[in-house]
């Protein structure tokens, strides 16, 4: 008896090895295919490419002739670049004020259409609608409705607020801003979507009884509901941080980055950089430094909510 325990217990392993082996063979081509073709063009079109951004971020480099290792040249100029300091400026105020807008709006508007009604899916599918409408599109409207004869100092100068009109891409005091609202009109109606999805999942009972208790709207939306939204609150914040760093066609669209550089973001100048002025080197260590911020903010939120779960 003593002896053909070990004997037993030494099997099991390569059996369970045996049958995982077994079962990886009984997979169909086919499914092999659909989960290796895609994994091959990710790798190729996306990983491989990302990982030569962090090589050429380290030299000076035309596209045509041989690179040039210049160490860390790239990252030493970027912070003696006005340019570039500008656009990372405009990158914060970017996250913030997209993020900001973006969510809270879409929030309120998930709470506000999370009901029945015999409009409510109009209502949603209206607010959705720009989100089926690509950047480069959403930006020439927007162009129409920002130009000096265009629907919205039309609509001013008819309410009597002429005072207010304005010429709102070329001023450089606005032009960021104007922009930002363009961009937060299209995300609005996605991050909408988010919440109308998680607010379905919510318990439903847990405010019904908190509601019996006394508590008020604001108290059960705050202590009851939003709880229950931390799983759709991390997706959130990781998409919008994520799109707030690589938004470009919104703004090459409408402005190219003017007037006088005012609304460069870190994509638009890595773009001018690479494919205007032919400086591949310096655009990688441009796109670098936008990888870390995303990284950077994405695993702070991740620490952050970590801590606040344990304690």
């Amino acid at each position: 008896m003593t002896a053909t325990a070990p004997a037993a217990s030494q099997r099991r392993p390569g059996g369970a090895g045996t049958r995982a082996v077994r079962a990886l063979r009984r997979v169909p081509l086919l499914v092999w295919a659909f989960l290796l073709i895609p994994l091959v063009v990710e790798l190729f079109w996306v990983f491989w490419p990302a990982a030569n951004s962090f090589s050429l971020s380290l030299t000076r480099w035309d596209g045509i002739t041989t690179a040039e290792p210049v160490g860390l040249g790239n990252f030493t100029d970027l912070w003696e670049d006005p340019i570039f300091r500008r656009a990372l400026g405009n990158n914060v105020i970017w996250v913030f004020g997209f993020g900001g807008l973006s969510v809270a709006g879409g929030l309120a508007l998930a709470v506000a259409l999370n009901k029945p009604g015999p409009l409510v899916g109009l209502y949603r599918s209206a607010i959705y609608l720009p989100m089926v409408v690509s950047l480069a599109v959403t930006g020439l409207f927007w162009r129409v409705m920002y130009a000096p004869e265009g629907p919205i100092n039309a609509a001013l100068g008819a309410i009597g607020l002429e005072s207010l009109r304005n010429q709102w891409l070329a001023d450089p005091d606005l032009a960021l801003y104007a922009v930002l609202i363009a961009a937060v009109w299209r995300q609005v109606g996605y991050i909408m979507v988010l919440y109308l999805a998680g607010l379905k999942s919510c318990d439903a009972s847990l405010e019904e009884a908190a509601a019996v208790d006394g508590a008020s709207t604001w108290q059960r939306f705050w202590k009851i509901v939003m709880p229950q939204l931390k799983g759709v609150n991390m997706v959130v914040f990781a998409v919008t941080v994520i799109d707030s760093l690589r938004t470009f066609d919104i703004v090459w669209a409408m402005t190219r980055g003017g007037p006088y550089n005012m609304t460069q973001l870190l994509s638009t100048y890595m773009f001018q950089q690479a494919f205007t002025l032919g400086n591949l080197g310096y655009a990688s260590a441009i796109a670098v430094v936008i990888f870390a911020l995303a990284i950077g903010f994405i695993i702070t939120y991740l620490a952050r909510q970590s801590r606040a779960e344990e304690d």
